[in-house]
C-alpha cells in the first residue's frame, strides 16, 4: 500500500452495449492514476487526513470534492475508489472504475442510504440492509450473513448473497472485521466478483459481462451503466482542479 493518498484523475468508464439516453456505445479510454502529495489537514472536513485500509489510499480533498459534485455520501466515495486501488493489486487486468462499484451501489442500496439507513463513521451502515427472500436460493449460511435460516437473503449496500461473501470476504477500513454491511469491505468483495466475472472490464463486452454477473436485467444494466456515465461526467476534471 501506498505511504500516501492517491487522488484518482477522473474515473474508468466502462460501459455496456445498451441503448440507455446519452449512453455512448464505446467505452470511453480509462485515464491515468495520478499521485498527490496528502493533503492539509481541515478540521471541517469529514474524512480523517489519513485512515487505514484501503479507503486510506484515496485522496481526501478529492472524495470530498466527488461527494459534493455527485451526491454520493464522502464515504461511499471512499470505499467505491479503495475497492478498485485493491482490485488492481488482485485483478491487475480488470481494469474496473471507482464509478461502476457507485453506478451498482446506487441501484442496490442508493449508497447505503435506502430504507433510512446510512453509513457511519466506522464506514458500517445502520440500520442493515437486507433483500428480499431469495426462495430459488435455499438457505447457504445457516443465517449467519442474512439472518435468514430459509432461504438467502442479498445483504448490505452492495447487496452481496451470503455465497458471494463467503468466496470475498473483505476488509476496506482496516479495522480486521470483514463485513458485508461495511460498504468499503462490501465495495471489495462487489469488485472482486465482477472482475472474476469479467476476465477484464476494459472493453464493452468484459464490462457488460460483468454487469450482467452481478444482474441479469437489461433494465439493471442500463441504470448501472447510465449512473457510472453520470458520475463519470461529473467528476472528469476534478483531477486538474
Amino acid at each position: 500500500m501506498p505511504a500516501r493518498p492517491l487522488l484518482i484523475a477522473g474515473a474508468v468508464l466502462l460501459l455496456a452495449g445498451c441503448s440507455a439516453p446519452g449512453i455512448p456505445s464505446t467505452p470511453v479510454a480509462p485515464p491515468p492514476v495520478v499521485t498527490f502529495p496528502t493533503p492539509a489537514a481541515d478540521p471541517d472536513i469529514e474524512l480523517d487526513q489519513v485512515e487505514p485500509g484501503y479507503v486510506g489510499m484515496v485522496d481526501r480533498s478529492w472524495a470530498i470534492a466527488v461527494a459534493e459534485a455527485t451526491g454520493i455520501p464522502v464515504r461511499a466515495v471512499a470505499a467505491y475508489a479503495g475497492a478498485m486501488f485493491r482490485s488492481r493489486e488482485v485483478y491487475p487486468d480488470c481494469g474496473i472504475g471507482w464509478n461502476t462499484l457507485a453506478g451498482i451501489g446506487l441501484v442496490e442500496s442508493d449508497h447505503g442510504r435506502h430504507d433510512g439507513s446510512s453509513i457511519g463513521d466506522d464506514y458500517r451502515v445502520s440500520p442493515d440492509i437486507y433483500g428480499i427472500q431469495l426462495t430459488s436460493i435455499p438457505d447457504t449460511d445457516g443465517g449467519l450473513v442474512d439472518g435468514d435460516t430459509e432461504f438467502d437473503r442479498a445483504v448490505g449496500p452492495m447487496q452481496l448473497i451470503p455465497q458471494s461473501w463467503a468466496s470475498w470476504p473483505s476488509d476496506g477500513n482496516g479495522d480486521g472485521n470483514p463485513d458485508p454491511q461495511n460498504i468499503a469491505d462490501a465495495a471489495i468483495a462487489a469488485a472482486n466478483y465482477l472482475c472474476r466475472a469479467s476476465g477484464g472490464m476494459t472493453d464493452e463486452a468484459g464490462w457488460q459481462a460483468a454487469i450482467a454477473a452481478y444482474n441479469t436485467n437489461e433494465a439493471y444494466i442500463r441504470d448501472v451503466a447510465a449512473a457510472a456515465q453520470q458520475y463519470f461526467e461529473a467528476t472528469e476534471d476534478l483531477a486538474t482542479n
